[in-house]
């Protein structure tokens, strides 16, 4: 499975947060699933990082070291992803949250988020 994870998700993951739930771990470590993590979750790390904001406590850069030395691979914006975005129900405005949503349903992959309003989204996102 290609399971592409959204921004807290991934930072829990490589910090091995106790918010991170079993069925998560699990689906995490199984020899079946790639894991993906947007360029945009990375974007939004940066961004949030050099804000200040407590709860981006690594930047950009280091939360793509420990992205890679974690064996995930990154998904890079395309241009079908934006034009997805402009489809999409108004269930969420956060725009690093719709542009995940959006490379998910394209690509296809499983989206594995915590955020309700994101998971109405598809029947394929998966909520932790």
């Amino acid at each position: 499975m290609n399971l592409l994870l959204d921004t807290h998700v991934a930072l829990w993951a490589i910090t091995d947060s106790p918010k991170l739930t079993l069925k998560a771990r699990e689906l995490i470590a199984s020899p079946r699933t790639t894991v993906w993590i947007s360029v945009a979750s990375v974007w939004e790390i940066a961004i949030k990082h050099a804000l200040g904001r407590g709860d981006m406590p690594v930047s950009g850069q280091e939360a793509g070291r420990y992205f890679r030395e974690s064996g995930y691979r990154f998904l890079p914006i395309e241009t079908e992803h934006a034009f997805a975005v402009q489809d999409l129900a108004l269930h969420h405005h956060d725009p690093f949250d719709r542009l995940l949503v959006a490379q998910a349903l394209v690509e296809p992959m499983r989206l594995m988020t915590h955020d309700p309003m994101v998971a109405r989204y598809s029947d394929t996102i998966i909520k932790i």
